[in-house]
């Protein structure tokens, strides 16, 4: 994220005055930043889930969702600055942790599909817990070098996988 409010002014087009009318302080803008995303990335992994049913299915539309995510922060840094905001403010956190259920929704009612004997309770605790650690994940992958991030994004699909598609 800039630094200077006159530099995220000219590159938003606006004046000061306007910027400060719409965002009185950083976190206002990250918090704008962090819901356009927010629903933009749900609409996408429910599109990826939506027919998911079997087990196949569910190990590629992982996968690729992991791919994308990570793939999105390699590629726009002002990801990085959305994230590492959230995290350092409480309401952001609240608001990211929404997300993540709500991402966990759409991970369980695949399981739920492709596991209807399981508890119920189980499969949200793993979706759940699945994408929380995806989260953290890709936190790590970004912070190290390339050729790191990728064998340790490709170990998290691997264990999530394992965890995901157990019976």
């Amino acid at each position: 994220m800039p630094c200077a409010w006159g530099e995220v002014a000219e590159r938003a087009g606006v004046s000061i005055g306007s910027l400060y009318q719409f965002f009185p302080d950083k976190r206002a803008i990250i918090w704008a930043l962090a819901e356009r995303y927010t629903a933009e990335s749900q609409a996408c992994i429910a599109a990826a889930l939506a027919d998911v049913s079997d087990a196949e299915g569910l190990g590629q539309a992982f996968s690729g969702l992991v791919d994308i995510y990570y793939g999105l922060f390699l590629a726009e840094p002002v990801m990085r600055d959305i994230w590492s905001g959230t995290q350092a403010d409480k309401a952001l956190r609240q608001l990211e942790l929404a997300d993540s259920r709500a991402n966990a929704e759409f991970l369980t009612a695949v399981l739920k599909r492709l596991r209807p004997a399981a508890d119920p309770a189980a499969l949200e605790t793993t979706a759940f817990l699945v994408w929380q650690m995806g989260e953290a994940a890709m936190r790590l992958a970004i912070s190290v070098e390339r050729q790191e991030g990728d064998r340790l994004v490709a170990a998290y699909k691997r264990m999530a996988l394992r965890e995901l598609l157990a019976e």
